[in-house]
């Protein structure tokens, strides 16, 4: 995958189909630490110790559409070559929560791409999951909720292109030009 919110996205949509109902993305840059942390957490179904053991295999799924899962083994790749790490932590019927430390200077740590289209699109594909995205640098701390943006819409889908393009440039404002 060419920039991380490719990653982001194949991760939301892992929750999604994981029958989450409410998905928290965390970007946490830690310029003193040399740091990028991305964090997912979702109430999904969860996996038991053994499949959380599999999943970082590529030739491992559990979809019956493909027969190699590619995502978190290339996120694991990732994070590694930066000297980070991927953890993976989830309990059957409790839900999953994956953390991805990058090195945040690292010459091969990926751009972050389009971080805010990604938020954005993401949840507008599934609007009655309630996303959370958190994200926070040693100078903003911004928090983006579904659940306060559709009480704020008062009625207008966010899946509206108006809305979408709003809420984009909204995101994009508050998180500053993040690479």
């Amino acid at each position: 995958m060419k920039d991380l919110s490719m990653h982001i996205m194949d991760i939301l949509q892992n929750s999604t189909r994981a029958g989450a109902s409410e998905v928290t993305l965390e970007v946490l840059e830690d310029a003193a630490a040399d740091t990028l942390t991305i964090r997912f957490i979702d109430n999904g179904c969860g996996m038991d110790a053994e499949t959380v053991q599999k999943v970082i295999n590529p030739f491992f799924t559990t979809r019956t559409t493909r027969k190699v899962g590619l995502g978190l083994p290339l996120l694991k790749q990732n994070t590694e070559q930066t000297g980070g790490s991927l953890d993976i932590q989830s309990e059957k019927g409790k839900g999953t929560t994956v953390t991805a430390v990058f090195g945040r200077s690292h010459l091969d740590r990926p751009p972050m791409g389009d971080l805010a289209g990604t938020v954005v699109l993401t949840a507008s594909a599934y609007p009655d999951i309630r996303f959370i995205f958190h994200y926070k640098s040693n100078e903003t701390d911004y928090v983006f909720d579904t659940d306060e943006v559709n009480e704020a819409l008062d009625g207008i889908s966010i899946q509206e292109p108006e809305v979408i393009q709003y809420l984009k440039e909204m995101i994009q404002e508050n998180i500053g030009n993040v690479s």
